[in-house]
């Protein structure tokens, strides 16, 4: 069954996480993506590792499906005129090189989109086209940094902490997905591609949503709070006899309900607990009392017993637990592609159901160049070419 972007070819000349990440979707949704390097992989996270399988990264596994790969040396003038004819017949181009690179190796949108009115240009950088600090690489550790993120992770003991994950690279990745999908819906109206710029920066202070409106609202500075809700209480991780759990408690007819299952019913009358701004103002009070019940019963009795009462909880799982959950499994939340030299790979499958045009899995996640010399419009490989890293963002 075709998929919703069947025929739509994607020149993709990203590294790392959010290119490829958003590149990765759009080729689970039928496109067919071309991922471009320099001879001998350009790709840092072929080279992220441990761990490893027959030579590949799992780093570069999980957002690499679904693309073919060619190799071709940007830096030359063949490489270059590579690209302009790859870029004729194309839909979109994505790329995160550092802010003026593309233009001056006379790839940027102004003299591809001659080539090609209908072409589709995004531009992933650190901190956008615009703005002082443009020329900067940026990697997702420092714009956690910089735009806010660490300083609402953690503790007042811990000090500022990251995210696990390379939040700012997958929120990018995911924006650049949304804005390329809805510039080929504008496409079809008005028979022009566009530019996309899309800054990792912009995309971590848009996903701080309540947190940012907190502060543009009230003028303070908010605090790490560790695993507390800045607007919600009670919600938070408690420990059962067996383990953490956490209860999300969303209103006030919740907390009634979660009283009515303690043994000290005190808690559900106190004054200080009637209301959820009070709730918050006596957090700690609370969250002291409520542990000394919840650690009473295990994780397990606590989930029957709230989900009797409608009250949102879950175990804090590590990732074992996780992929051997039955939901996982009922989810298909993980799939199995076979390479020819890498041998089967286990991934995180797509979380898109679509009913009429579903996800596909086509392609295992490619070796450097394991593609050229295919027969496509203005396709062919650099034989002339060096090998030579670019300059990237992440």
């Amino acid at each position: 069954m075709p998929g919703a972007l069947d025929g739509v070819r994607v020149l993709d000349l990203s590294r790392v996480l959010a290119g490829p990440y958003a590149t990765m979707i759009l080729g689970d949704l039928g496109a067919d993506v071309i991922k471009i390097e320099a001879p001998g992989g350009s790709d840092d996270t072929r080279f992220w590792g441990p761990p490893f399988q027959n030579g590949m990264s799992a780093y570069y596994t999980a957002v690499n499906r679904n693309k073919r790969s060619i190799t071709v040396n940007l830096k030359s003038a063949e490489g270059q005129e590579t690209i302009r004819r790859l870029a004729e017949t194309a839909d979109v181009l994505i790329h995160n090189f550092k802010t003026g690179t593309m233009d001056q190796w006379g790839l940027g949108y102004e003299a591809l989109s001659r080539l090609n009115p209908r072409l589709i240009y995004c531009s992933i950088t650190g901190f956008g086209e615009t703005g002082p600090l443009a020329p900067l690489a940026g990697y997702d550790y420092i714009i956690q940094a910089m735009s806010g993120w660490m300083s609402i992770n953690g503790t007042a003991d811990t000090g500022p902490l990251k995210v696990g994950v390379a939040v700012t690279d997958v929120f990018t990745g995911l924006y650049a997905a949304i804005a390329i999908e809805a510039a080929l819906l504008a496409r079809e109206k008005t028979g022009r591609g566009q530019k996309i710029d899309l800054a990792l920066f912009d995309c971590a202070v848009s996903a701080l949503v309540n947190v940012a409106a907190n502060y543009l609202l009230s003028g303070d500075v908010p605090k790490p709070l560790g695993n507390e809700h800045p607007n919600i209480a009670p919600y938070s991780t408690y420990e059962a006899s067996d383990g953490p759990i956490v209860i999300a408690v969303g209103n006030d007819r919740q907390f009634q309900a979660l009283c009515s299952l303690l043994s000290d019913r005190s808690i559900g009358s106190d004054p200080r607990f009637q209301t959820n701004p009070s709730r918050v103002a006596h957090r700690d009070e609370l969250n002291r009392r409520l542990n000394e019940e919840i650690r009473r019963r295990t994780r397990a009795e606590w989930q029957r017993l709230l989900a009797e009462k409608g009250i949102p909880c879950g175990p804090v799982q590590t990732l074992d637990e996780l992929f051997r959950h039955p939901q996982t499994a009922a989810r298909e939340m993980t799939v199995t592609v076979h390479h020819p030299t890498v041998g089967p790979l286990k991934l995180v499958a797509s979380p898109l159901k679509l009913s009429d045009t579903p996800v596909s899995y086509r392609l295992p996640p490619p070796l450097a160049g394991e593609h050229n010399g295919e027969d496509a419009p203005g396709w062919q490989s650099s034989p002339a070419a060096e090998n030579s890293r670019h300059d990237q963002v992440e």
